[in-house]
């Protein structure tokens, strides 16, 4: 089986040749003669598009202009690859389908990953581009297939919820707002001993569970050891607690994990592959009292083949 692992906290830049994951089969250019109301995707999406009748495909664009960026203190144009975009082409099970990549500053990601899942969109990817860029730029990557209609809603519905968090605040955020954890950590480790059923790693008042899963590559068993698995780390108090990880998963079990993730108010940080056909999704969790994080780990691991 293919497997997918996510780390929890990637702050650092990934490497700016990224492998972009092709969820959808069949090929766009052997698809049926394009019935796509394009009217209809400009209107919903606020966008101009562009027809590209070889690849039977229509593209709509924004550039990233609300905000002054720099990398390497030098400000880059939105044509230096700071272009947010969406392809709509026929779909081979529904009336159409659509991929597309987001660019988003820090305080937008979570919110978007959040409004592109309600809407019924895949989230398949999250990373970033840049070194030394200011502020911090991340890509989201987008699928999803069915109707023009909802498609192009889930597609306005994030520029929607960008525009939103501009509004509030014309600066990208510089934190998630929860301010310093105690000085020194003392969390319960057994209560999370109990919830995830094993024990884990205690150190200075902290408590870390990691818990391996076994995927085939290339004939292959490779296990915990060789970096296939979940773990998660906690620091704080039991009322006012931090919780990080990393979630090994496999490609069918991404988009209901970033769900739980999310309706838990788990941040994304990165979704992204570590192996060939092994992704891994990483996340920061927000500050919350330690027993949410709890529940909503144990909730991912009953879902997937971490145990």
């Amino acid at each position: 089986m293919k497997s997918l692992s996510f780390p929890l906290i990637m702050i650092f830049g990934t490497a700016g040749l990224c492998t972009i994951l092709l969820f959808y089969s069949g090929s766009i250019g052997l698809a049926a003669e394009s019935g796509l109301d394009t009217a209809k995707i400009e209107s919903i999406t606020g966008l101009k598009g562009a027809l590209n009748e070889k690849e039977n495909t229509f593209k709509v664009s924004k550039p990233k202009d609300d905000v002054a960026i720099t990398v390497e203190q030098t400000r880059m144009a939105p044509f230096m690859g700071l272009t947010s975009w969406a392809a709509f082409a026929p779909g081979m099970k529904g009336e159409a389908m659509v991929m597309g990549d987001m660019v988003l500053f820090e305080d937008e990601v979570n919110p978007v990953i959040s409004v592109a899942l309600d809407k019924g969109l895949e989230v398949t990817a999250l990373h970033n581009h840049f070194f030394f860029d200011e502020p911090k730029v991340y890509f989201m990557h987008i699928g999803g297939e069915g109707s023009v209609d909802k498609l192009a809603q889930g597609v306005r519905a994030i520029f929607d919820k960008e525009k939103e968090i501009r509004a509030g605040s014309a600066s990208p955020a510089k934190s998630f707002g929860s301010g310093q954890l105690p000085e020194k950590s003392s969390i319960d480790g057994e209560a999370i001993s109990r919830v995830f059923g094993q024990k884990g790693d205690a150190k200075d008042g902290m408590y870390k569970v990691t818990i391996g899963r076994e995927v085939e590559m290339d004939g292959h068993k490779v296990g915990n050891t060789m970096g296939v698995n979940t773990w998660a780390a906690f620091a704080g108090t039991p009322d006012d607690a931090l919780v990080v990880g990393d979630f090994a998963i496999l490609e069918n079990e991404l988009q209901k994990v970033l769900k739980t993730l999310r309706a838990g108010n788990i941040n994304i940080v990165a979704i992204h592959q570590h192996k060939v056909k092994n992704l891994r999704m990483q996340f920061l969790g927000c500050r919350c009292a330690v027993h949410r994080p709890f529940a909503i780990h144990r909730e991912f691991f009953e879902d997937t083949g971490n145990r």
